[in-house]
């Protein structure tokens, strides 16, 4: 199989990227918040979260794990983070969000509900008509967990979401292994650009780390084509 990666306002974007071989990120383009209710409201829109927290964890005297990043394992085989689709009128994107991640992870919404301010970006796919909304809420570790525990009594376990998943930050001395390596999956939507995109802008990872990671990810998905 023969795979292209391309750099798209500075993140990793590929033909994989919406987990169907047929589907392309040439389809999506990034735009504002207010462009999407303004422009797009004949579209269906969606919303989803990050929840993560900070980590000075090293594993075994050797990498660091920086933060611990929440994704799932979803019903059709893509990693993809909590969320879903909105209800056409009913709903503001937060509230919408709100309700989808009370019914994937068993969210207590009182103590932690995704507000405006924590948007991160948006992308609209022309193709199929729908605009994908991008949230993310930093956590303490202990909070992290705790939300880890309780997602499996949420309403979707084992229905819309098959498991929590968290992402490895680091780089393996193969420069291969670890988070290079886990860019390699499908990923749903546009969920791989909206982690590396959200990555950056909380500083979960230096520019620097990021565009390592990246450049090992682009090497080693070339060494495969």
């Amino acid at each position: 199989m023969t795979h292209s990666a391309q750099l798209c306002t500075g993140e990793v974007v590929d033909l994989w990227s919406y987990g169907i071989p047929n589907d392309s990120v040439a389809d999506t383009k990034e735009l504002t918040f207010e462009e999407a209710q303004r422009d797009y409201k004949h579209y269906m829109h969606a919303a989803h979260a990050m929840i993560f927290s900070r980590d000075e964890t090293v594993l075994w005297d050797k990498y660091s794990v920086m933060a611990n990043i929440m994704m799932q394992m979803r019903f059709d085989g893509n990693l993809g983070f909590a969320g879903g689709l909105l209800d056409k009128g009913c709903e503001s994107a937060v509230e919408g969000l709100n309700r989808e991640l009370a019914e994937e992870l068993n969210l207590d919404l009182k103590r932690h509900s995704l507000m405006q301010k924590d948007h991160m970006c948006t992308h609209v796919n022309d193709k199929k008509r729908l605009v994908m909304h991008f949230y993310a809420m930093e956590v303490t570790k202990l909070e992290f967990l705790e939300i880890e525990r309780n997602s499996l009594c949420a309403a979707e376990w084992g229905v819309e979401s098959l498991g929590i998943v968290r992402v490895p930050l680091y780089v393996v001395d193969d420069q291969t292994r670890g988070f290079p390596l886990f860019l390699t999956n499908r990923f749903a939507g546009s969920a791989r650009e909206q982690l590396l995109i959200t990555i950056r802008k909380k500083n979960i990872l230096s520019s620097q780390q990021l565009d390592y990671v990246i450049s090992c990810f682009k090497k080693y998905v070339g060494s495969i084509g």
